[in-house]
């Protein structure tokens, strides 16, 4: 049997070489699932019922609280995940994938804070229906990532790039059906790719960030749009889980802490955060009123290698709107970096939203699988997203 401080070395090398290749593998997970629940063409993975026809308004989507739901067996402690938790130096393992990254590996966001859990998504219809229970952040580290670390422990002592031993991966196994969202507790992330759309010139960019692992505990090394987010109370003081129970109240939150910098202390620890006297919520709000700035809701899906759920939006803003809500984006934020290209007067932009870069992104670049699906479905319905109001 290794020494503790062997095991602690060999997590972390584990862990060192899963955030180093979370693209390739990626590429490898999606191969063991059905080509038919790929997402336009990319490893995310939805069910059908998951995908919308056509861009649905975001205030069309309803929400349906169900309180704690029913209980999945899945929780990151199971004896299944043994053989990759590290031993503690008195010899006994970690109690779960979370504490192991608390201990050996903490990046700089790292909390275990309430989330609304995903127990039920409906899009067939005109207005899609999603189910929402309680849950914890920390059920993504333990369930998510401890998939993602187990896959690349065995991709490790698999030759080349072939599939890694399914013997070696009895925790993923244990998960089984990733996309069964009452086979395990699903805490979704909500992803917005922002789009400032110049009506005059018909041209539009989208911003675009890198996920620096060093600061998140998830989807560290990739690109990804922006902004991103747990879909989660501001605070969890229980006042905030009926006043921020809604997917804008999520989205400006973000739209606010990742494009402009803003604090994630809203104050609602004493009290609720009154949305309509918030200046930033009230001027976009208005501007949503009055056709200036389109949000909606595109599905959602699973990443093939961390078993993560997103739910992916749009929000497309007016240039007039966009420069005066956003007159300066934040380079670097808590979580990565924005990436951005420059015109001919070397002025830093966002990224053209043209073919050439979506398939660029979607098919060279190291991106997440739900932000590559993301661009490209917004590119397959870019028509109706940036069609004139009436």
């Amino acid at each position: 049997m290794v020494s503790p401080s062997e095991s602690q070395q060999q997590w972390r090398s584990v862990r060192e070489y899963l955030n180093e290749n979370r693209f390739a593998l990626t590429q490898r997970a999606v191969r063991a699932f059905p080509d038919d629940l790929r997402v336009a063409g990319t490893p995310l993975l939805a069910r059908p019922a998951w995908l919308p026809a056509a861009p649905v308004p975001l205030a069309d989507v309803r929400l349906d609280w169900r309180g704690d739901g029913a209980l999945a067996p899945i929780t990151g402690g199971e004896p299944e995940l043994g053989h990759i938790l590290p031993r503690q130096d008195h010899g006994d393992p970690v109690a779960s994938y979370a504490a192991a990254v608390e201990a050996l590996a903490r990046p700089k966001l790292f909390e275990n804070r309430s989330c609304y859990r995903l127990l039920a998504a409906d899009a067939a219809g005109e207005a899609p229906v999603l189910g929402f229970g309680r849950g914890q952040y920390f059920d993504v580290i333990n369930i998510c990532e401890a998939s993602a670390h187990e896959y690349a422990a065995a991709a490790l002592a698999a030759p080349g790039d072939s599939a890694p031993p399914a013997s070696q991966m009895p925790f993923r196994a244990a998960v089984g059906d990733p996309t069964d969202l009452a086979r395990r507790p699903v805490m979704a992330a909500i992803s917005t790719l922002a789009i400032r759309h110049d009506r005059k010139t018909g041209e539009a960019e989208f911003i675009l960030h890198w996920r620096d692992p060093a600061k998140v505990a998830t989807g560290g090394n990739l690109h990804q749009v922006m902004p991103v987010g747990m879909f989660q109370p501001s605070h969890d003081a229980p006042w905030n889980e009926t006043n921020d129970f809604g997917l804008w109240q999520s989205i400006v939150r973000e739209l606010s802490e990742e494009l402009l910098g803003s604090s994630e202390e809203y104050g609602s620890d004493k009290a609720p955060i009154d949305y309509a006297a918030w200046p930033f919520n009230a001027a976009l709000q208005e501007a949503r009123d009055a056709g200036e700035l389109h949000v909606c809701w595109m599905g959602l899906g699973i990443d093939p290698l961390t078993y993560v759920c997103d739910m992916l939006t749009v929000a497309v803003f007016d240039a007039d709107l966009f420069d005066t809500a956003f007159p300066r984006l934040t380079a670097t934020n808590d979580e990565g970096h924005l990436v951005t290209v420059e015109d001919s007067t070397g002025r830093s932009v966002g990224i053209p939203f043209r073919a050439d870069h979506v398939e660029r992104l979607t098919t060279q670049e190291q991106m997440q699988p739900a932000g590559a699906a993301l661009l490209r479905l917004a590119w397959e319905h870019r028509s109706a997203l940036l069609a004139s109001p009436e």
